[in-house]
């Protein structure tokens, strides 16, 4: 057996696992730990007769990586070492090892949470941080604490790039044990400073084609996503095409099975292979051959918004943690080279790893099988908490889809989604599509939603992939796709089994299609804004488009399965959808209807109008007028009404809004002083969130939008203020101060502090700044000339007369000489004149 430097430190792994129950593993690219490690733990004493289970990121690495594990013991897969994986399972009676998915272990748990008979889960790659293998991490930390307290089930969490301090702490300080590599030294080639918004397609070909030119070996090039890579391999094969020593193959998860093998294996003598991959390429695969790494450095991540609800895929920079891997990749078999295609300087820029799924993603999955596990989040062990903005409305969300009562417990529905393997919106479709007796179509539509578009730029109906599904007519790149949609289609259909009613009475009707699809996404239903148009208001208030002109925008109403934007793209771009009939409103889909009594104002009459809305979300499917509403409708209206419009619906007058000043300096000054006041809030937030106790009585008279002015708001606002408080307002805020000329200045309270604007002459023989609300608030004295211009600004009036008057009186004696300019400012005379009177 070909020693690997892993071997090392494989007894002190064993002497951690021993004795503890969380062990945490760094070794870095190359070190042997996917291959070695579980292999080592098989004849552990604290083993016994237990599995191991080993998670692993992706499909393709789960199953290369039991492949390797069965070679090493000369055995096929199935034997003593199997996987299991979305549509695939490879698992006998003597299997003592299983290499799985993230998400097959989280729905084990659910039915075992024990986990009876497995000893050790291995957490591989466990530095990408998906959200699935931190559920997974959560639930089994969970039933452990529950269930396992004479043979507690062991965790052991490795990567390459793991951030092992930190999560020691969240394991109970964990022993970290860390393995050297056996990476040969890989230089690097920098490129130039990416730019924003620059396309990167051109550069990589560029540098694929120096390096198959300047370097021996097999090239590896990371790209973000699909397209890209069809970019890139359509350009190297046109100018690579007189050179039959060169194999361009592409690799990422959804390419089929011989494809994904053509790119993992060495190139054929004399040969050199041009791998284009995605970030998947970063996990424990090993590619044969490699010795050249190209890195764009960017990866397609996708991001959920919680403003919209619609997840988004975002082109970003990969952080230093992915960066050292991809480069790792060159220098597996021998030293090799790394061509980054950005600059070092923008490199120390980059995060240092990457960031938790948990933190970006849609939350619904997650949300679902907590409830069904019947613990809240902040009950259970994260690496990251859930946020909780997004976790509430993933909630939210399935008790729209029936999943969760209002109390948020799981319901008899919720549970019977939480066992299919999907995302709640498609298994709330399998289930009412199995109620209705439309397995097939449930089925085919779960399948194709799951898969990547069958069809690319064949337009956006989804009523064309479920026929090319149907029939087998696909493009020859498709094949692969539409096979793995076909093949999973019937593993659901399994899951249905037995559980369908009678089919409805037309099966076949293409309207089930858009009903189906509606149980689905409720949110996105989809009503078009005009006739023939482009544009369409969605359920959720949000609207959407076709960026271009496409055979369904003759459909007034539509369902959008897949539909976000991209940055720099503005709008909502519509990419999958179907037809809707809106009769089905009033059948199938009658639970997605809502029924309010509104009153709306016509804007161009400025009337009140009752009606009764039928509604789908924000979109209004009917309209009938009222006669009337009770009191309670009405008042409620009008204070939405208010609510709506804003606070200056209302008569406000500057006179007003000084008392509503004066008001809130007295409360603020308590509040800074005491942590509470006797004056109430009375801001324009606090009014808008208390119509109703205030308002709403007096609104009874309201019928047009003029009516509003002819409300006695300064009464109604006064009523606000608990008896003596009117009367001490004017005592602590006073409207207006007297002034040693004798006049009587109002105070401006619109700033803070309140500011009083006074001609300097009215203030001879004033020592202090005058000072209200008990002496607790100084005034911000505006200090003007004889043409009411401001000559100085001050809150310290004995620092101005002592030290700023003399300059002033000599340019204020130069513009106005007819004025009074005394040297002595305390002992003059104060006067509103030009000169006192004497």
């Amino acid at each position: 057996m070909t020693f690997l430097p892993i071997d090392q430190v494989l007894p002190d792994l064993r002497e951690a696992l021993a004795n503890r129950h969380e062990v945490i593993l760094e070794a870095p690219p190359g070190a042997g730990k996917t291959t070695r490690v579980p292999l080592a733990l098989l004849n552990e004493r604290w083993l016994g007769n237990q599995k191991i289970i080993m998670l692993e990121p992706r499909r393709l690495a789960a199953r290369a990586a039991a492949e390797r594990l069965a070679s090493e013991l000369g055995e096929k897969v199935g034997e003593t070492v199997g996987y299991r994986i979305r549509l695939e399972s490879r698992v006998g009676p003597r299997t003592q090892i299983e290499v799985v998915t993230e998400g097959i272990l989280a729905r084990r748990l659910q039915n075992d949470p024990a986990l009876d008979g497995v000893g050790v889960v291995i957490f591989d790659e466990y530095h990408l941080r998906n959200l699935d293998s931190d559920l997974a991490l959560s639930l089994c930390l969970s039933g452990r604490e529950l269930l396992r307290d004479e043979h507690p089930l062991k965790l052991l969490l490795m990567s390459a790039t793991l951030e092992g301090t930190r999560l020691s702490k969240v394991l109970n300080d964990a022993p970290v044990v860390t393995s050297g590599g056996r990476m040969y030294p890989v230089s690097t080639v920098w490129g130039n400073p990416y730019q924003p918004g620059e396309f990167i397609e051109a550069r990589v070909t560029d540098t694929c084609l120096t390096a198959i030119n300047e370097q021996p070996g097999s090239i590896l090039v990371f790209l973000p996503g699909q397209a890209e890579i069809r970019w890139v391999a359509e350009s190297l094969r046109e100018q690579l095409s007189s050179r039959r020593d060169v194999i361009v193959c592409p690799l990422y998860g959804d390419l089929d099975l011989n494809a994904q093998r053509a790119a993992i294996e060495p190139a054929p003598s004399g040969s050199q292979k041009i791998v284009l991959a995605t970030n998947i390429a970063e996990t424990s695969l090993t590619i044969e051959g490699v010795r050249v790494v190209v890195d764009s450095g960017l990866e397609r991540v996708p991001r959920f918004d919680p403003r919209s609800g619609m997840t988004r895929l975002d082109t970003l920079r990969i952080s230093k943690a992915s960066a050292i891997q991809r480069a790792g990749r060159a220098g597996r078999l021998e030293p090799g080279v790394c061509y980054r295609l950005w600059s070092d300087s923008q490199h120390e820029q980059m995060s240092g790893y990457n960031t938790p799924e948990i933190l970006q993603a849609d939350l619904a999955p997650l949300a679902l099988q907590l409830a069904r596990w019947g613990m809240e989040p902040e009950d259970m062990t994260w690496p990251d908490q859930p946020p909780t903005a997004p976790f509430a409305q993933a909630r939210d969300l399935l008790k729209r889809l029936g999943a969760l009562d209002d109390a948020g417990q799981i319901t008899s529905h919720g549970s019977a989604m939480s066992e299919l393997p999907a995302h709640p919106r498609i298994a709330h479709l399998l289930i009412k599509g199995n109620v209705m007796g439309l397995d097939d179509l449930a089925c085919n539509i779960a399948a194709l939603l799951g898969e990547k578009d069958i069809l690319r730029g064949a337009g956006a109906d989804l009523h064309e992939r479920i026929t090319a599904m149907a029939h087998h007519k696909a493009s020859r790149a498709s094949l692969g796709a539409v096979q793995r949609a076909r093949q999973l289609a019937s593993q659901f259909r399994g899951y249905l089994k037995g559980a369908g009613s009678e089919p409805v009475a037309d099966p076949d009707h293409p309207r089930w299609l858009g009903a189906l699809l509606a149980f689905a996404y409720p949110d996105r239903v989809a009503r078009q804004r005009r006739d023939g148009g482009d544009d369409y208001r969605l359920a959720n208030g949000r609207a959407a488009r076709f960026t271009e002109p496409d055979a369904l925008m003759k459909e007034a109403w539509l369902v959008i399965a897949d539909l976000g934007s991209r940055q720099g793209q503005r709008e909502e771009r519509i990419y999958l959808a179907a037809a809707l009939a809106p009769s089905l409103f009033d059948t199938v889909l009658a639970e997605q209807v809502t029924q309010r009594d509104e009153l709306e104002w016509d804007e161009r009459e400025g009337v009140l109008k009752a009606e009764r809305q039928r509604r789908v979300g924000e979109i209004v499917l009917s309209r009938t007028a009222l006669p009337g509403l009770d009191e309670e409708a009405r008042s409620k209206a009008l204070t939405e009404l208010v609510r709506r419009k804003g606070i200056g619906l209302l008569p406000w007058t500057p006179e007003l809004r000084q008392w509503q000043a004066r008001v809130a300096l007295l409360r603020r000054l308590d509040m800074e002083q005491n942590g509470e006041s006797e004056w109430p809030d009375i801001g324009d937030a606090a009014l808008l969130n208390s119509l109703e106790e205030w308002l709403a009585p007096y609104l009874g008279k309201v019928n047009r939008l003029s009516h509003f002015s002819n409300l006695d708001l300064p009464s109604i606002l006064l009523g606000l203020l608990a008896w003596p408080l009117p009367q001490r307002l004017d005592e602590l805020a006073p409207r207006a101060l007297q002034v040693p000329s004798g006049s009587r200045i109002a105070l401006d309270y619109a700033e803070h502090p309140p500011i009083l604007a006074v001609r300097l002459q009215e203030l001879f023989g004033l020592a202090e700044t005058p000072r209200i609300a008990g002496g607790r608030q100084g005034v911000l004295l505006h200090l003007l000339s004889p043409a009411r211009r401001p000559v100085q600004v001050t809150q310290d009036l004995a620092s101005f007369w002592a030290n700023t008057y003399a300059e002033v009186k000599k340019d204020m004696k130069g513009r106005y000489p007819k004025h009074w300019w005394p040297d002595d400012p305390m002992q003059a005379e104060p006067t509103a004149r030009a000169k006192p009177r004497t």
